[in-house]
């Protein structure tokens, strides 16, 4: 490889030595769409995980490996002579200057809230499209939505597919009503011998919780992300309130634990005071 190749030109003959039948990589070469995928989901993951940390650096090097895992689904594609890394750069360039018309075509500039309407109403008309040309059923407000998103997200995703064709709360209010009822049923499940519909009726509080968030502006995933760490942020404080007094959680009682977590509870509000 010379010196003057661009970086991506480089990239791509690295993966197509990886891939080569012959002087390959022999893990690379026994790699399909289907094993790779949880890899490329893994590094989406890590590039958000550097952004929520503030690692710049972090976020190149995850930038740079969720590159990777483009190339590697393109390197298998053309192997197969079905598209190239190209193609699918090519496809995006297309695909972003018809969605910005208000950018590349002259139209109409408007506020970054009309704009999404616009964006939406776009990728609406490309569905629909899709849609007609491929065999099956009529179109769907809801194709597309990937069934490999992360639960809450599809859940949002689906919720706001169905808002957006007007079957839909008018606001949190009515959404919060559900999530009221839901829980009813979930108390009513769990007193029932063998609690059979307990899984069910969690799934539908679940989703009548994200209906809350979105109608609220909360990003659901973020939301439970965010409650996540700060559990973890509290817990930990509490393992190390409990070490400071020669304790451990296993060999505590659950209201001294319990007497820890408010304590930990009224530091952070003292620090936040």
């Amino acid at each position: 490889m010379s010196q003057e190749e661009r970086p991506i030109d480089r990239l791509l003959a690295v993966m197509a030595r990886l891939r080569d039948p012959r002087d390959g990589c022999p893990w690379d070469v026994a790699q399909d769409f289907a094993t790779i995928a949880p890899y490329t989901i893994e590094e989406a993951y890590e590039v958000a995980d550097a952004i929520a940390r503030g690692d710049i650096d972090g976020l190149r090097e995850e930038l740079g490996d969720l590159l990777f895992q483009v190339v590697f689904h393109a390197r298998m594609a053309e192997e197969r002579g079905a598209f190239a890394f190209d193609d699918v750069a090519r496809g995006l360039v297309e695909k972003m200057i018809a969605r910005h018309p208000h950018v590349f075509a002259g139209a109409e500039r408007h506020g970054a809230d009309q704009q999404v309407g616009a964006w939406e109403r776009l990728k609406a008309e490309e569905r629909a499209r899709k849609a007609a040309a491929r065999p099956g059923g009529p179109a769907s407000a809801l194709d597309d939505v990937p069934v490999g998103f992360p639960a809450l997200t599809r859940a949002q995703k689906i919720q706001k597919r169905a808002g957006q064709v007007g079957f839909d709360w008018r606001d949190a209010a009515p959404a919060m009503d559900k999530v009221t009822e839901e829980t009813r049923e979930v108390a009513e499940a769990l007193a029932e011998p063998g609690h059979a519909r307990v899984a069910e009726e969690i799934g539908d509080l679940l989703f009548a919780a994200v209906n809350v968030a979105r109608l609220s502006g909360v990003d659901a995933e973020t939301a439970l992300r965010e409650a996540t760490t700060k559990f973890e942020r509290r817990f930990r404080r509490m393992e190390a309130m409990l070490a400071e007094a020669g304790r451990t959680p296993a060999g505590s009682s659950l209201a001294e634990m319990d007497a820890a977590w408010e304590r930990v509870k009224a530091e952070e509000r003292g620090k936040r005071g």
